[in-house]
């Protein structure tokens, strides 16, 4: 999967270099805030599911001043008043209750996850509000734009993958495991010996 992620790559990363190039940073930033105003929804319930009452409540105070001063979330006028921007989803939400990582996959398209991330990912993709849109043009094309956009925003880090990594794979197999231990904890993971669940 992870050479099928790679060729299906040669075609996806060009598109997402002409975005880059062609579109001004400011339109960028707002696609990104826009998408980024819906998501918050789901991250204060994670929030809230995982007992962090005060992050979730901020994350709703995000998106009352976001959709609204902030018209429909295009400008991040909340980050400016101090209201944090957060990133939580369900597998998070999962380790935190103490559920296991399970094995390591590589999916094709969504890419890296284990078994609780994958359970957590089609619990996210289930309630995103963009794929519950009824006219299908549109839903495309928000799905596609929002698509491109993430993938744009990762072009800095291909350089530091290929520039860091003789193994490819396994580079990002370990990025992958630090980056979610570390999320789940708030930025700061126990002991890896004591972190049982990543063993």
């Amino acid at each position: 999967m992870f050479s099928v992620n790679e060729g299906f790559d040669v075609v996806v990363k060009p598109v997402a270099q002409g975005y880059d190039a062609v579109v001004p940073d400011p339109i960028q930033t707002g696609i990104g805030n826009f998408f980024g105003n819906i998501a918050d929804v789901w991250i204060a319930l994670n929030n809230f599911l995982q007992g962090k009452i005060t992050e979730g409540a901020s994350d709703i105070g995000r998106v009352l001043v976001n959709s609204s001063v902030g018209i429909v979330g295009l400008i991040d006028v909340a980050s400016e008043l101090g209201l944090e921007k957060h990133a939580e989803d369900f597998g998070q939400t999962l380790g935190v209750w103490g559920v296991g990582t399970g094995p390591y996959l590589y999916w094709p398209i969504i890419g890296p996850r284990n078994v609780r991330d994958s359970v957590g990912f089609a619990v996210d993709a289930s309630v995103e509000p963009v794929a519950h849109i009824n006219h299908v043009p549109t839903r495309n094309t928000l799905a596609g734009v929002r698509f491109i956009d993430v993938r744009a925003n990762l072009l800095p880090a291909d350089k530091l993958v290929e520039a860091a990594a003789f193994d490819k794979y396994s580079y990002i197999r370990n990025a992958y495991f630090q980056m979610r231990r570390s999320a789940i904890h708030d930025g700061n993971p126990p002991p890896l010996e004591e972190d049982d669940d990543d063993e």
